[in-house]
């Protein structure tokens, strides 16, 4: 089968790059486009990062930078889960230079042009895909799918009611689900099953393999453990994204409405999750409830061996 076209829109970010990792090391995938926002540790890191993660891996992937902003406000960052620098401490080889053309003008060109549905993976604030849309909303016609990781049908890993990529920018997530476009969400009860723990860590490494298995492992050892896994480990949210694309059977799926909070206060960003058929609302989303959590690392652990 030819490779699904994809755009990856990220904020590297420790789970970000693995799951950039992933998807560089999957040839099912085209990666039309890397856009970037500020999201993690701000955009002068992330936009770093990414070009890093591109020449260790050597991806040719065109790298774009984007968003330093969500639509309303500013971004809250996350350098105590990412470091300072968004990648834990590690160093990474010097990246390129990024691609001049803006993340939402280079998602619109990509559109434009394409001449199959193009899938948009979004694995942070998704600012850049909104403002894409928003500015020439028949594009969506052109998107085959839109997998996110965001939200929670429970608490959130931010405020007490929502998870960071939807809580730093609610209004943009709203503008996803009112796309009308086929969605895909991995929020945190999903992710969760992706637990990275010491022993799947070493698993990692005995792989072998090259530069990018051997960084991938020594960022996940920079990651604190949390306490909501009782100091055993951690989730790794972003690369369920990219199993999704790569291994659908891998995960079991709910046909959900979902609704966002945009009222100030403590609610804001909060993801209303009806699993239920309480509302009676349509749904407008395909939730990733569960995960063969051994099966996910052993296609992570293929992958990036495979990969310089």
């Amino acid at each position: 089968m030819p490779a699904r076209s994809v755009i990856i829109d990220c904020d590297p970010g420790t789970d970000d790059a693995l799951a950039l990792l992933l998807a560089f090391g999957s040839p099912e995938l085209d990666i039309r486009a890397i856009t970037v926002a500020g999201g993690n540790v701000g955009l002068e890191r992330t936009l770093q990062n990414a070009l890093s993660l591109a020449a260790l891996a050597s991806s040719a992937a065109p790298v774009h930078g984007g968003a330093d902003r969500p639509l309303l406000g500013t971004y809250g960052f996350a350098p105590e889960v990412h470091g300072d620098d968004g990648l834990g401490g590690i160093a990474l080889p010097a990246g390129g230079v990024p691609n001049p053309a803006l993340a939402a003008d280079a998602i619109r060109d990509i559109l434009r042009k394409a001449a199959e549905p193009v899938t948009l993976v979004g694995i942070g604030p998704v600012t850049n895909i909104a403002l894409a849309l928003i500015t020439e909303p028949p594009l969506a016609a052109k998107i085959a799918e839109i997998v996110l990781m965001a939200g929670s049908w429970g608490e959130g890993n931010t405020t007490p009611s929502a998870e960071f990529n939807v809580w730093n920018d609610p209004e943009a997530f709203a503008v996803l689900l009112a796309c009308d476009r086929p969605l895909v969400l991995a929020p945190l009860e999903l992710t969760a099953h992706a637990l990275v723990t010491d022993a799947r860590i070493a698993a990692l490494r005995a792989r072998g393999g090259g530069a990018c298995l051997r960084t991938a492992c020594d960022i996940l050892d920079s990651v604190p453990r949390s306490r909501r896994f009782g100091g055993l480990g951690f989730a790794l949210h972003d690369p369920c994204t990219i199993a999704w694309l790569l291994r659908p059977e891998l995960f079991t799926t709910r046909a959900c409405p979902v609704l966002v909070d945009l009222v100030p206060g403590p609610n804001r960003g909060r993801t209303i999750i009806d699993r239920w058929d309480r509302s009676g609302l349509a749904p407008n989303a395909a939730v990733l409830e569960t995960l063969d959590a051994d099966g996910f690392f052993a296609l992570l652990g293929d992958r990036l061996a495979a990969l310089p």
